[in-house]
């Protein structure tokens, strides 16, 4: 799929891969009205645990100049062990000023069952000592899927965290959502942060966070 963000179109191949080590071909498209100079473009991981990229071959490359309407291809070697999310920025000079880039976060999927689509605190951003939360994870199924787990945790501004549930996964079928919830009630103030893991066979396959920050009542 082509995405847009000004001035940069932008396009992330193969999205879906196998275990290993592959490449990925990010084609770019100046579409403004600027010759952007001095580019360095490069491709970052959402999670590290599950997608690398091998010593000695970095995560950037070197442009000397993207001109108007031009296209070009930069490609990037990877280690893959599982599905993460990848984005890609671009530092560069435009009118003799820095210019910074950012893209959206394009999903790589590795041979998994069910993705983890998102995770909700069904809450304001702010809320109060002793009020208790709901957690809410949306699962998805990409194949006929069983065997998943998911685990809700918590961290406390102080540090210390706590798994507020482990639930086992209904089957779900291709295309299917599913929704679950975890509650928590906070005892300090602060700022929580909140997790949630999709387990495939023991194997961690998604990962989401989200955050509350938590005040006197």
């Amino acid at each position: 799929m082509i995405w847009t963000k000004y001035p940069i179109e932008y396009e992330l191949n193969p999205t879906k891969i196998d275990l290993g080590i592959h490449w990925l071909t990010l084609k770019l498209k100046n579409i403004g009205s600027e010759t952007l100079k001095r580019l360095d473009v490069q491709l970052h991981s959402l999670d590290t645990l599950n997608l690398s990229f091998p010593a000695g071959y970095g995560t950037g490359h070197y442009l000397a100049e993207f001109k108007p309407d031009e296209e070009r291809e930069v490609v990037f070697r990877i280690n893959a062990y599982g599905p993460a999310s990848v984005y890609a920025t671009i530092i560069a000079r435009k009118d003799g000023d820095y210019f910074w880039w950012e893209s959206g976060w394009t999903r790589i999927h590795i041979e998994e069952k069910a993705e983890l689509e998102r995770l909700l605190v069904l809450s304001r951003p702010y809320t109060t000592i002793g009020k208790t939360l709901s957690a809410e994870a949306t699962i998805k199924g990409l194949q006929k899927s069983t065997g998943l787990k998911l685990e809700f945790w918590v961290e406390s501004p102080s540090g210390k965290s706590e798994k507020q549930a482990e639930i086992n996964i209904k089957e779900l079928s291709i295309g299917e959502e599913a929704r679950y919830t975890a509650e928590f009630t906070p005892k300090e103030t602060g700022h929580y942060t909140i997790y949630a893991y999709l387990y495939q066979e023991g194997k961690r396959i998604g990962k989401e966070t989200n955050f509350v920050n938590v005040q006197k009542g």
